[in-house]
């Protein structure tokens, strides 16, 4: 091999030393505390790019919005009866259109301490009306510290939509707290309620053996008027 090979093949050793020690260096320094330019995301923008977050710890969970548990006095459970029946096209039933009838108390699903007392709204007007949302209800009784009426909590738990054609029916549930031993009872003499979307009342008779616990102050009563929900054909 001649002189000037040798050379030659020296100084492509060395380039090449020279280049791996160059690469070297970067690693280390970006290993050593240099930042490096953060890689770019392949996702387009716009919202194109699939999305992720954390799964929630215990520490997160446990400061956001509470759920409320069913099964304890004054909180309603979702209802599940019904079906949603309508387009929203049709009129609301007008209170001129209805005659109101308050059916037998049942133990409610709930709680062992309340009780489900049907409202039970009927079309007796010769066309079709819409019937849905969470009518106005007030219990009206003795005298009582906190005063003659009791106004009723609402829990929009109903079907979003429902007609209610001539001569048919749709009902919006009352759910009543018993008092316990010991605690003070106050019994209503009648109900109003008012349907949705109207300023008349219709009013009905309550059980003369079904006594309230009255909890005005509340934030969560344990009697409350639930949504309307269409009847089974």
């Amino acid at each position: 091999m001649s002189h000037r090979s040798i050379r030659t093949n020296a100084t492509r050793v060395a380039k090449v030393i020279a280049a791996c020690a160059g690469v070297l260096a970067v690693v280390a320094c970006n290993d050593s505390g240099t930042p490096s330019a953060a890689p770019q995301s392949s996702a387009p923008a716009g919202g194109g790019g699939v999305e992720t977050s954390a799964a929630p710890t215990a520490t997160s969970a446990a400061t956001g919005t509470p759920v409320p548990q069913g099964g304890q006095p004054g909180t309603p459970k979702p209802s599940s009866a019904g079906k949603p029946v309508g387009s929203g096209n049709n009129p609301r039933c007008a209170t001129t259109d209805l005659s109101l009838v308050l059916g037998a108390p049942k133990p409610s699903p709930n709680s062992p301490t309340q009780l489900d007392v049907p409202l039970t709204y009927k079309n007796k007007s010769p066309r079709t009306c819409a019937l849905y949302g969470v009518p106005g209800a007030d219990l009206n009784g003795p005298a009582d510290p906190n005063g003659p009426v009791y106004h009723l909590t609402r829990v929009d738990n109903g079907v979003k939509y429902n007609d209610v054609p001539a001569g048919s029916t749709a009902t919006a549930t009352i759910t009543v707290l018993k008092p316990a031993p010991g605690e003070p009872t106050w019994t209503p003499a009648q109900v109003t309620t008012i349907p949705p979307g109207q300023t008349q009342a219709l009013t009905a008779k309550w059980p003369s053996d079904l006594p309230v616990l009255r909890q005005d102050a509340a934030t969560h009563p344990g009697t409350y008027i639930n949504g309307i929900l269409s009847d089974p054909a």
